[in-house]
């Protein structure tokens, strides 16, 4: 008589479908990041986030303003710009602000509010691949593309995408919209007040603006002209 095979426990094909699950992801989620270092992205997961919303509001007239432009077509004062204003050690760190971090916490622990410190890598990392909010699932998700980035991408081609699809108002992302849409002209054509201005709206795109700026948004372009100042100009762009 032939032998029956015996049947693995239930247990153990779970375990084994959850490892495949988990290897299939990794390794899909490695090649969408392995192509965008080189093919620029024709939309991000923000832009969808905002299409569903105006879909499900009725928003008829909204439309999303976004065309990606390379490196060389943006003025070196927009980037700078917003390294001062976001992440100042963006060239240096490994994707983490760790000192960053624990500030943040400490001032939680004495009762503050919570104040994010995002870099510009998790920036990346979340506008382009996942979606708002505060849930500790979209925080590790958020960690896991920020690693993904940071050993696949050059630092020139994280901050590259992020001057491409951060949201500079509603509806408006990346560069080429946002002066086209505030200063009518090509981000190759910003000035350095004009790049501050964008990077001072980063914080709350939806509500402030930069071709209509609040004191609030005067006060800080001028605080962000200060640091690229001391931080050297386009100098300290990573290369």
């Amino acid at each position: 008589m032939f032998a029956t095979k015996r049947r693995r426990p239930l247990w153990r094909r779970i375990l084994r479908a959850v490892f495949i699950a988990i290897f299939v992801w990794v390794v899909l989620s490695w090649l969408a990041v392995l192509l965008l270092r080189f093919v620029p992205p024709l939309t991000s997961a923000f832009m969808l986030e905002r299409r569903v919303q105006a879909w499900r509001h009725g928003e008829k007239d909204f439309s999303i303003k976004y065309h990606w432009v390379p490196w060389e077509k943006v003025s070196a004062e927009l980037p700078i710009a917003m390294i001062a204003g976001e992440d100042q050690k963006f060239p240096h760190h490994h994707g983490f602000d760790v000192q960053a971090i624990q500030t943040a916490l400490d001032e939680a622990d004495e009762g503050e509010r919570l104040r994010g410190a995002s870099t510009i890598s998790q920036q990346t990392a979340k506008n382009l691949f996942l979606w708002g909010g505060r849930s500790f699932v979209r925080k590790g998700l958020e960690a896991y593309f920020t690693v993904l980035l940071e050993i696949s991408w050059p630092k020139r081609r994280i901050l590259e995408v992020y001057v491409n699809i951060a949201e500079f108002g509603d509806g408006i992302y990346g560069a080429d919209a946002a002066a086209r849409e505030y200063f009518h002209k090509a981000p190759a054509q910003l000035s350095a007040h004009e790049a501050a201005l964008l990077a001072a709206v980063l914080p709350n795109p939806k509500k402030l603006r930069a071709d209509r700026p609040s004191a609030y948004v005067n006060n800080r372009a001028e605080w962000i002209e200060r640091q690229v100042h001391q931080l050297g100009g386009a100098g300290y762009l990573p290369r």
